[in-house]
């Protein structure tokens, strides 16, 4: 059973626990039942409103019944017994009585509340009854880990609100006050709504204000709450805060539930009648239970004596180490100092909360139970009051916000002076790496044994390094301004700082110094080896062209030309001549160049310039140019002489030119002429066969009696040969033309004396007529276009079908000609010749034997049989040459064969060798 506001509720199912701070709360603080009644209020309509109506005054409004029936039905979404709109008490006191049953039915039981006070406008009992209504149904199903509704709610408060700064939930009523709870929970759900780092703990009024307006404006959570009331509340009502402060678990963390319960009907009141005559029992038990009450109250009255008198001693001794500010001026220090703290407000202090806040509790249920056994109040020892307890806690608040301030102002000023040092150890640190080596660079005599190319990269070098060394002005200044913080910081090694601050600054100095100094020397050795390189490039320029004229002329005097013309050799002369007129300015070239050399030679020697005599655009040297020189001026007389002897020896060859056309010229001709006569009578058109034998002898007679001139030109060939001549100009004849021609003219006599020869042995043989000869032959001589004696398988093809030859032009036809092919050509030359034209075409004319032939008399001897046997070959032929048949003929393979049987058809087709027998 629970006690509310004068309200004795009972919670089935196990709702909710009896809580030792409810049970003092039966009378409402004035300040406490404004609170309540503007929350409740602000609850209420935020329900009704969903129903289209509202409520001015909480124990006005729910009188008749009306609104607290409908308030019921939207929050249960349930539908209520239809109430009674009468306006007599009893009308009332039924809607009202309707409203309590269903309140029974969801689990609660209401021991002493009639709805006779509801009608009449009790506060109390209407603010307990609305307060039962909240706890049910807007926080009993608030469940966090098994929890109580209310320490799941602080529980999830406290797990909200947890990461964020100056917020500590440890109960509903001060750790509300100054705003920055409500405004986390916001923010942790709806960090775009609340700047949370504007925000102070400094400002509740402010804080509460933004929480209240964007709850409303946002989340749709009326301002139930009043900040003044808050702020000036020594300690706010809980069951407000609880009902606000539920409004935001359900908008955030879904819609609340509502469980099913049994109806518990309305119990009904009971009176307590006293008699009166009592006896000395009751006397005794009465004064036993008045003895018992007071002897309880001087229990809780000691024990908030020795309460309050350790909380007090504690705070007093605590206070000193928490206004001190002693340190020793090192991070370390001061985190130690921080952790030490924290190791305050983690183990020590909470023990602390939690002894204040039994103090309070059982102060207050010291004074309610005063007040419920017609006691005068209870007053505590001067100095142990609560109102002396909540100042010295106020004062260890204010102490530890106080010295938590100074820490981490002194954390973060300890920090920035680390920093600091750190910065300017790395910064000094980062300048000596660069610096390390840099005065032995500078002054290092390195470019007085360099190049001009190699001192213009030192002296891009230097530039770079002057860029870099004045950019590094910023960073020796960077340094010097955080030594200069350090010490106005009063940092603890200041001493160091400022011994390497200045080592840093005159090491600084004397780089400047030895840069400008580097500067200047190299300027000056790049003066001296750029007019060293002037001079050079310009020996390169000059020296260049005139080597290569030198290396020319030098080739082209000692050249050994060939020239087969008078023309050639006098162009040459000339051309010689013209050269020997250009030596006056070559001369003048080369005392220039020689000049340059002189110049280079007395400059380095004057500065002591190592390699400055080494040219690097040219591999060329004065000596060079002066021994090739003297090479040209040697050479010219020499190339005077040789064109003399090669010009006596061209009039000379011009002599045998003469003399080998005058003879090649009527020689050539002969030989032609004799060859075309030759040919004609080849052509075999004129005359009979001996006709044309006997006049190819006679050719062949004139041609060996000619023969002496051939040899005659040969002479003067060989003497045009020594003499090295490979044209003339006075003939189209060479030797060697001549030599073919007349090899030619005696081979196509010899030739064309075989044929006709052969032709009158085959027409002699066959029985070939002169005119059948005169038609082979015209019909050969018509194909061969070039007149070369024989003709192309195509030409030949040709000529077969003009003489009445018939070749197929399908696969057949090809194998029939290729078959011919294979006899007139057999060593597959590519050509058909005329006499083995008239072979094919006599053998073809004429009656032969074949293998068909013979192999169809054999098939006669042997009676249509595939095989002959020996004794009829006996039998048909002479013994002779039946023995040379059995011989060779080999034995019978086919079927039906019988001992000794022979293969005539093999034997037969060897015969004309068309297989390998």
């Amino acid at each position: 059973m629970m006690m509310e506001n004068g309200i004795s509720m009972e919670y089935g199912d196990g709702y909710m626990e009896q809580e030792e701070e409810w049970e003092r709360e039966g009378l409402l603080d004035p300040a406490w039942e404004k609170q309540q009644k503007k929350t409740f209020t602000a609850w209420c309509n935020s329900h009704l409103r969903k129903a289209g109506t509202a409520i001015d005054n909480i124990e006005e409004d729910f009188r008749n019944g009306l609104k607290l029936m409908l308030l019921l039905e939207v929050i249960s979404g349930e539908t209520l017994p239809k109430p009674d709109r009468g306006k007599m008490r009893f009308h009332k006191i039924a809607n009202v009585n309707k409203a309590l049953d269903f309140i029974a039915s969801k689990g609660v039981h209401l021991v002493s509340i009639g709805a006779e006070e509801i009608v009449d406008g009790n506060l109390k009992m209407t603010l307990g009854m609305i307060w039962t209504i909240i706890l049910r149904f807007a926080i009993q199903d608030i469940s966090v880990e098994e929890m109580t509704a209310k320490e799941g709610l602080l529980l999830w408060c406290q797990r909200k609100t947890a990461p964020y700064k100056n917020v500590n939930v440890q109960n509903f009523h001060l750790s509300f006050k100054d705003g920055l709870a409500f405004c986390a929970l916001i923010h942790r759900h709806r960090p775009d709504l609340i700047d949370y780092a504007k925000l102070s703990k400094d400002n509740p009024l402010e804080n509460l204000n933004t929480a209240f307006d964007v709850a409303e404006k946002y989340l749709d959570i009326p301002r139930m709450l009043d900040p003044d009331d808050l702020i000036n509340t020594p300690k706010p009502d809980e069951r407000a805060i609880m009902t606000y402060v539920s409004c935001y678990y359900h908008a955030f963390q879904g819609a609340q539930q509502v469980g099913n319960v049994t109806h518990v009907p309305e119990p009904t009141r009971q009176y307590t009648y006293v008699p009166n005559n009592y006896n000395a029992e009751t006397a005794a038990n009465r004064i036993c239970k008045v003895l018992k009450v007071n002897q309880e109250n001087e229990r809780l009255m000691e024990e908030y004596e020795r309460l309050a008198s350790d909380l007090l001693e504690w705070i007093r001794r605590t206070m000193p180490w928490l206004n001190s500010r002693q340190a020793d001026n090192s991070l370390a220090g001061v985190q130690k100092k921080l952790e030490e703290y924290r190791t305050y407000r983690r183990k020590h202090k909470p023990p602390r909360v939690e002894q204040k806040a039994k103090l309070e509790t059982n102060f207050n249920t010291l004074q309610t139970k005063l007040r419920l056994s017609n006691r005068p109040a209870y007053l505590p020892t001067e100095g142990k009051t609560v109102s002396d307890i909540s100042n010295a806690w106020k004062g260890l608040e204010l102490a530890e916000k106080a010295f938590e301030e100074w820490l981490l102002a002194e954390t973060m000023r300890l920090e920035r002076l680390e920093h600091l040092a750190q910065k300017f150890k790395h910064k000094a640190d980062a300048h000596e790496d660069w610096t390390r080596g840099k005065e032995e660079m500078l002054q290092s005599q390195d470019f007085r044994q360099c190049k001009l190319n190699e001192l213009k990269a030192l002296k891009k070098k230097h530039e770079a390094f002057e860029s870099d060394l004045a950019a590094h002005q910023d960073r020796v200044e960077q340094i010097a301004a955080i030594a200069q913080e350090l010490n106005t910081l009063e940092y603890h090694d200041c001493v160091s700082v400022n011994a390497r601050c200045q080592r840093i600054c005159d090491q600084w100095d004397r780089l400047g110094a030895l840069t400008q100094r580097r500067r200047t020397a190299l300027d000056e050795a790049e003066r001296i080896l750029e007019k060293i390189d002037i001079l050079h490039l310009e020996f390169a320029k000059r020296a260049a062209p005139f080597n290569n004229w030198l290396d020319g002329t030098r080739e082209d005097l000692v050249d050994m030309f060939i020239v087969h013309t008078m023309e050639e050799i006098q162009g040459l002369i000339q051309a010689h001549d013209q050269f020997k007129a250009t030596l006056g300015e070559a001369d003048k070239e080369f005392n220039l160049i020689v000049n340059l050399v002189r110049e280079v030679e007395s400059i380095v020697k004057q500065h002591q310039i190592p390699g400055g005599l080494e040219n690097p655009y040219t591999t060329l040297t004065a000596h060079d140019m002066t021994r090739k020189w003297t090479d040209v001026r040697q050479l010219v007389p020499q190339r005077d002489q040789t064109l003399a002897n090669e010009l006596r020896k061209q009039q000379n060859n011009e002599m045998l030119r003469r003399q080998f056309a005058e003879k090649a010229n009527v020689v050539g001709p002969w030989i032609e002429m004799q060859m075309d006569a030759v040919t004609a009578i080849g052509m075999g058109l004129q005359g009979s066969l001996e006709d044309q034998l006997h006049r190819l002898k006679e050719y062949e007679q004139a041609v060996y009696a000619y023969k002496p001139n051939i040899e005659e030109l040969e002479k003067i060939h060989q003497a045009v040969q020594e003499s090295m001549i490979f044209e003339n100009r006075y003939t189209n004849y060479t030797m060697e033309t001549l030599r073919v021609g007349w090899e030619q003219l005696l081979t196509s006599i010899n030739r064309n004396i075989n044929e006709v020869e052969n032709q009158i042995l085959t027409r002699d043989s066959k029985g070939i007529s002169q005119e059948q000869l005169n038609e082979f032959r015209s019909s050969f001589n018509h194909f061969d276009k070039n007149r070369t004696g024989r003709l192309t398988p195509e030409e030949f093809k040709s000529c077969l079908v003009s003489l009445g030859y018939s070749i197929g032009k399908d696969r057949q036809g090809d194998m029939d000609f290729q078959r011919i092919l294979a006899v007139v050509d057999p060593n597959n030359t590519g050509y058909v010749h005329f006499d083995a034209f008239l072979d094919f075409m006599t053998r073809e004319s004429t009656d032969t034997d074949t293998a068909e032939q013979v192999i169809d008399s054999f098939r006669i001897l042997a009676a249509d049989k595939p095989y002959i046997l020996p004794d009829e070959l006996r039998r048909e032929l002479p013994p002779d040459q039946a023995e040379y048949c059995i011989q060779r003929m080999p034995p019978y393979k086919g079927p039906n064969g019988v001992p000794g049987a022979l293969d005539y058809m093999s034997f037969s087709t060897a015969l004309y060798g068309e297989t390998d027998l």
